[in-house]
C-alpha cells in the first residue's frame, strides 16, 4: 500500500498553516455524481496550455485537485507530494491536475517551481471552476477575498466523480487518491 514519506517538519508547517483557519466545508460532488467538464488555461513546466476535462478523461482517470494558494506552505507541500508520486499515478492511468484561483502567470511559476513541471496546474480566476466543484473555501480571507478549499476528486473515465476528499491538512490527499484509483483500477 502507498504511504508517502513526509518529514516532522513538513508535518509542523502543515500544522502551522491550519492553525485559526476555518473549518473544511464538505464537498458537495458525491461518488457517481456527473463531474462538471470545464476548459482552462493551465500551465505545465511553465509552458501554458488549455486543459480540457473531456480530453483528459479520453485517456483515463483524473485526480482534480484544488488548493487554496500557489506558493503558500501547505499548497507547495502537497504540490511537492503530488510531483514525487506522478509516476504512481500515470501507472494507474491517471491526470493529475491542479486548480487554484491564482493567475495563470503565477501558475506558471508555481508549475515549474513546485509542481516539478511533473502535472498541469489550472488557473480558476473567480473559482468558476471550484464552484462547479463546491470546492470553495468556507468564510473570507482577511482582504474579503475567497480561495478554493483543499478538495481533491478522483474522476472515473466515463466522467463520474468516483472519489472525494476534502481537508485543509495536505498530507493525505495523494496518499487517498491513489488508493482510490487503486480501487477504481480494480473494478
Amino acid at each position: 500500500m502507498f504511504k508517502p514519506v513526509v518529514s516532522s517538519v513538513l508535518a509542523a508547517a502543515a500544522g502551522l498553516l491550519l492553525a485559526g483557519a476555518p473549518g473544511p466545508a464538505a464537498a458537495a460532488l458525491t461518488t457517481g455524481a456527473a463531474a462538471p467538464t470545464f476548459t482552462a488555461q493551465a500551465a505545465k513546466g511553465g509552458d501554458v496550455s488549455t486543459v480540457d476535462l473531456k480530453a483528459a478523461l479520453a485517456k483515463g482517470p483524473v485526480v482534480l485537485y484544488f488548493f487554496p494558494k500557489s506558493f503558500t506552505s501547505g499548497c507547495t507541500t502537497e504540490a511537492h507530494l503530488f510531483s514525487e508520486h506522478i509516476a504512481d499515478f500515470k501507472k494507474l492511468g491517471a491526470t493529475v491536475i491542479g486548480v487554484s484561483g491564482d493567475d495563470i502567470d503565477t501558475q506558471k511559476k508555481f508549475s515549474t517551481q513546485e509542481c516539478r513541471s511533473a502535472f498541469l496546474v489550472a488557473s480558476d480566476p473567480g473559482l468558476a471552476i471550484a464552484k462547479q466543484y463546491d470546492a470553495v473555501y468556507d468564510g473570507k480571507m482577511s482582504d474579503g477575498s475567497s480561495i478554493a478549499n483543499r478538495t481533491s476528486y478522483v474522476i472515473a473515465k466515463d466522467g463520474t466523480v468516483a472519489y472525494t476528499y476534502t481537508n485543509m491538512d495536505p498530507l493525505k490527499h495523494v496518499e487517498n487518491t491513489l488508493a482510490a484509483l487503486q480501487a477504481l483500477a480494480t473494478k
